[in-house]
């Protein structure tokens, strides 16, 4: 050590033999007694901290005599109990046994006699605690943790005794005990100003106000489905209900898709059935993502179930609705389960309800649309040259109901194949146009369409399928006709002008475009 320690050891040693002799003075002729030597865990001291390094003879009474060192030249106070705690000074350079705890009894020494506040404890601060005389792995104890004695001196101490660090350890064994954060008013941990406890409260209010909101979605919401169920009901009042029952428990979707079959009744009044003038397959496809309009020609050839074999709008004549889609099944293998059925009066409100549409016609085709507008006024009770078109005209034309029903009827230019191609124009035409005239002219929309149409759906399928409208605007719109072009053959059967159909091929054709499948 330098000449600062060597100092500081003199110090040390002459305060210590003061000690001594103060002691040996008040308690003369005690027997000399083993110090104990235990830590909190009861462990005993090495044997290198035993007492026989200090022996009591060396100090003897005769040798220092308490006259001659008498208290007031060192007052006690003058060197705190504390202020030598650092490293250089540790517990093994002077072992506790060399003074017995009951040769030293609490009563003669209060906490007054070793005051805090010396120097010396600035002295040493910096320096407490570096090096533990007993280190965790020699003794199994945190090397924080310092050393407490047993017995009446530890009791005095912490009663009595100066204000010391508590440095005892957990039990042995025994982790050490997690202190919990103290809490302040407001919800927050001390030191923290309540600030956990404001982002609780903020956090609950936004919590709150999305309750609040969700809340207010969902009654929105029921508002607006009672409101549109009521819509649906109301139109639904106004079409015809036309039950079949052998297809009363058959679903409305089969293998993702929604099949319709659209029927153009020649009649010319309502309630009258009349013939199947156009047969339009609407085909909804969740697999394909399509909306397939599929034109079936009236004069194919086919097998109607119970009857002999006849053009495919004869079915219509003999049984209906119903003994329609029993023979479009049978022949082309696609379940049709639905049906609507709208007559002439039907198809002209519902072009005069988007406010007409845009097509291409020649001039012949002009003349034709003037030819069959004559029967159409007749049947109205109007002047035959009501709507009539200027025969000069060809190119984009703007067309009202009646004239674009006798545009669709006219199979006079291109045999039935033109015909029904016109009729899907016209079709895909109206609707793109129906979103913006639902809103703009509902009334002429519901009141024109509704009452000349007849359906087996049910309310709540319409219901179902209204709910669809937004999706289906995503979906691609397919415009064709059975049969297929190469499928057919012009044919005459008892006399009639009839198409010979392979069935098979359109079959496979309309299944891989609707359901996916790959043909065969």
């Amino acid at each position: 050590m330098g000449k600062e320690s060597g100092n500081e050891m003199e110090q040390i040693q002459r305060s210590l033999e003061q000690f001594l002799d103060r002691e040996v003075a008040r308690y003369e002729k005690q027997e000399s007694r083993n110090t104990e030597r235990s830590y909190i865990a009861g462990e005993e001291y090495p044997e290198e901290y035993s007492g026989e390094e200090y022996p009591e003879d060396e100090y003897s009474e005769d040798e220092y005599s308490e006259e001659e060192y008498p208290e007031e030249e060192y007052p006690e106070d003058e060197y705190p109990e504390d202020g030598y705690l650092g490293e250089e000074y540790s517990e093994e350079k002077y072992p506790e046994d060399e003074y017995p705890d009951e040769d030293y009894s609490a009563e003669d020494y209060s906490g007054n006699e070793y005051p805090e506040d010396e120097s010396h404890e600035e002295e040493y601060a910096n320096r407490r605690y570096r090096r533990d005389p007993f280190p965790e792995e020699e003794y199994g104890y945190n090397p924080q943790e310092r050393y407490v004695r047993h017995g009446k001196k530890e009791a005095k101490r912490k009663n009595a005794g100066p204000s010391f660090p508590d440095r005892t350890g957990p039990e042995p064994g025994k982790p050490p005990k997690k202190q919990k954060p103290e809490k302040e008013k407001g919800g927050g941990m001390k030191g923290n100003k309540g600030a956990s406890g404001k982002k609780k409260n903020s956090g609950g209010k936004k919590k709150s106000g999305f309750r609040k909101f969700l809340t207010l979605l969902i009654v929105l919401l029921a508002v607006l489905g009672g409101i549109w169920y009521v819509m649906v009901g109301h139109i639904y009042g106004k079409m015809r209900y036309g039950r079949v029952e052998t297809l009363a428990g058959e679903p409305l979707k089969e293998q993702g898709v929604v099949n319709i079959l659209l029927i153009g009744s020649d009649s010319r009044t309502a309630g009258d059935e009349g013939r199947s003038d156009a047969m339009i397959l609407l085909s909804i496809s969740d697999k394909t993502r399509t909306i397939h309009m599929t034109s079936l020609l009236r004069d194919m050839y086919v097998d109607i179930p119970g009857r002999e074999g006849n053009r495919l709008n004869a079915a219509y004549s003999f049984g209906g609705p119903e003994l329609l889609l029993e023979t479009v099944k049978q022949n082309l293998g696609i379940d049709v389960n639905r049906y609507a059925v709208v007559n002439f009066q039907a198809f002209a409100n519902l072009v005069d309800a988007v406010n007409g549409v845009d097509m291409e016609l020649t001039n012949d085709e002009v003349k034709w649309v003037n030819a069959y507008l004559n029967e159409y006024n007749e049947l109205r009770g109007m002047p035959i040259d009501t709507d009539y078109l200027d025969t000069s005209l060809s190119g984009t034309i703007h067309l009202n109901g009646p004239q674009a029903l006798a545009y669709s009827r006219n199979r006079f230019i291109g045999t039935d194949f033109g015909r029904t191609e016109r009729q899907r124009k016209v079709l895909a035409a109206v609707m793109k146009k129906l979103p913006a005239a639902a809103v703009t002219n509902p009334g002429g929309l519901i009141d024109g369409l509704f009452p000349n149409l007849t359906t087996n759906l049910t309310q709540a399928e319409c219901m179902r399928l209204s709910l669809m409208a937004g999706k289906l605007l995503t979906y691609e719109l397919v415009q064709e006709s059975i049969p297929l072009e190469g499928t057919y053959s012009n044919a005459s059967i008892r006399g009639m002008d009839v198409l010979q159909v392979d069935f098979d091929k359109n079959s496979a054709y309309l299944r891989a475009q609707l359901y996916g499948e790959k043909a065969q």
